[in-house]
């Protein structure tokens, strides 16, 4: 067990290009080491890498996340995180939260929202081939989906869909946006959801952040500020990660023609393919969240102490060798997949089926329906956004 210091190197270890994973992580991983890094903000802490390791910090319960708020610590974001919200809780009180809503994203639940969102996709494919190429498929299809079904089941209303963007894009940065950018984007979220609360006690309704509303006022199972702040991190995860991931998969089929290819004459991949495009494309430009070791843990070898920051790689842990074999190919036709793409543990992605339902609705129909889809510019001029917490594209431009 190792137990001396080590010298801590700057992090991230490059800038995020578009869907590229740093090299350096596959080494630590590969070597079975714990990086000891040095965060933009908050000092030092300790990178995990590897499947086993990753799990461990997500799912054990010696690893706090609640731990970490109102503190400056280790971490990618400028500003500390002051607001609780559902990803900065720890058993029981997150248990609490996010039992109000579980029933909603069940599978089964889940399931019968897959006509909605066929008609969603169909609607925007029909406006995209009406208006003929090129086309843009992130404001045409890769935004619109997951905005809309999210408004929905949230009860959020789909014309202020501009409003909440610009501030969601805000408070998902870390230097795209001045500090002030990003806490105005922060104020505006909490502000709009706490309106909403407000129009929702003077008119009841059976959407999710009117069961939200009821819970606090008749049975008093949450504060008014965790109804909020809970409303606003359903909206944004609601739409953020797969609106980027729906059009990361598309880039990931159009610039590789033989995984498209597959596909097409394969059609009965298509959910296998959206799990392993999950396992390998990332989805943060950096590590997630922080946590905080409550007691002296040992992770590869190395004893991480109490009161320590670690830090999580999920994309490298998905390449783990160990686990996955040619872990760093793509493979539709892989047999055992199990990524941990939408976390482990208790704060496993409460919208992960939703995700998955709107990432192969989207997937498939535009394959369906544009046999010939292509880029419409030279792939390396595809544009990718910067300095956010998330990975996606600008825009998406192709032509059929």
């Amino acid at each position: 067990m190792t137990t001396v210091d080590r010298g801590a190197c700057p992090y991230p270890f490059s800038e995020a290009q578009g869907l590229e994973l740093d090299p350096e992580y596959g080494r630590l991983r590969d070597n079975g080491e714990l990086a000891r890094v040095r965060m933009p903000y908050g000092g030092e802490a300790w990178m995990a890498t590897s499947y086993e390791d990753v799990k461990t910090v997500l799912g054990d319960p010696r690893f706090s996340r609640a731990a970490t708020l109102g503190a400056d610590v280790p971490r990618m974001m400028p500003l500390i995180q002051n607001e609780t919200n559902l990803l900065t809780m720890d058993p029981p009180d997150h248990s609490r939260l996010r039992k109000l809503v579980a029933k909603a994203f069940t599978m089964r639940r889940i399931e019968m929202l897959r006509p909605r969102a066929q008609e969603v996709v169909d609607g925007l494919l029909d406006d995209i081939e009406a208006q003929g190429p090129p086309a843009d498929l992130v404001e045409g299809l890769a935004l619109p989906l997951p905005i809309t079904m999210i408004c929905e089941l949230l009860g959020v209303p789909y014309e202020d869909r501009d409003k909440f963007r610009a501030w969601s894009d805000a408070a998902l940065a870390f230097n795209a946006f001045t500090l002030e950018e990003i806490q105005a984007g922060r104020d505006g979220l909490r502000e709009y959801l706490a309106g909403l609360v407000a129009q929702r006690r003077e008119q009841p309704t059976d959407d999710l952040l009117g069961v939200l509303v009821q819970a606090r006022d008749e049975e008093d199972r949450l504060s008014e500020a965790e109804l909020v702040q809970f409303g606003v991190t359903l909206l944004v995860a609601g739409h953020e990660t797969t609106a980027n991931q729906t059009g990361n998969f598309l880039f990931t089929l159009l610039s590789t023609p033989h995984l498209l290819r597959d596909l097409r004459e394969n059609p009965e991949l298509l959910n296998p393919a959206i799990e392993e495009m999950l396992r390998m494309t990332p989805l943060g430009t950096a590590a997630g969240f922080p946590r905080i070791a409550t007691e002296d843990v040992v992770l590869s070898g190395t004893l991480v102490r109490a009161g320590e920051a670690v830090m999580t790689q999920l994309a490298s842990a998905n390449r783990d060798g160990g686990v996955f074999d040619h872990g760093d190919e793509i493979d539709f036709h892989r047999e055992n997949n199990p990524h941990i793409a939408f976390g482990h543990g208790v704060h496993h992605c409460l919208g992960a089926q939703l995700a998955r339902l709107e990432l192969q609705v989207a997937v498939g129909s535009v394959l369906n329906r544009f046999p010939d889809l292509r880029f419409a510019v030279p792939v390396e001029e595809v544009p990718f956004k910067t300095g956010r917490l998330i990975r996606g594209l600008r825009a998406l431009p192709v032509t059929w």
